[in-house]
């Protein structure tokens, strides 16, 4: 069974990073097991300058993959923006319970809107909202979490993705 899909969506700055930072080792002592897919919509450069992994993407393979007893990276080439759904079912095994992604707003997975003070802040379908975690109170189609909340989050995010049974 592939792993849901949980985004995160807010402005910049908004606290989305801190909250899912936050969130991770309430899910994961719960028996979780979490990725994450974070969009860059400005792109990035993980690699460092002059490492061999670095060196081996600048003498042009298409796929550089490192290997440490416990850790594996891949740096790879795409021929465009990848859905976060084509990440889940290409590069994650079943060894994953939920999958939290940073971004996507525009795509049907369940959300968690976070805000500074109100909705409008950001540009999103309120189809599928899960939670809005926000620094003030406020009305909102979807059950409001202060951002400090991390536990009743995770209470809800459990609810509404249970562990598989066996897990």
């Amino acid at each position: 069974m592939k792993p849901p899909i949980l985004c995160f969506v807010g402005r910049s700055n908004s606290g989305k990073t801190t909250l899912i930072e936050r969130l991770i080792p309430e899910l994961t002592r719960s028996g979780y097991r979490i990725a994450t897919i974070k969009h860059a919509g400005h792109g990035f450069d993980l690699d460092t300058q002059g490492k061999d992994s670095w060196r081996h993407k600048r003498a042009g393979a298409d796929t550089v993959i490192v290997l440490s007893k416990g850790s594996l990276a891949m740096f790879a080439d795409v021929p465009e923006e990848l859905p976060v759904e084509e990440v889940r079912d290409r590069f994650l095994n079943g060894n994953i319970d939920l999958i939290i992604a940073e971004g996507w707003k525009s795509e049907g997975f369940p959300k968690v809107l976070i805000v500074r003070e109100q909705l409008e802040e950001v540009n999103v379908s309120l189809d599928g909202l899960l939670a809005v975690a926000s620094e003030k109170k406020m009305e909102c189609p979807a059950p409001w979490f202060d951002r400090d909340d991390v536990a009743g989050l995770a209470q809800l995010i459990m609810q509404r993705f249970p562990l598989p049974t066996g897990s």
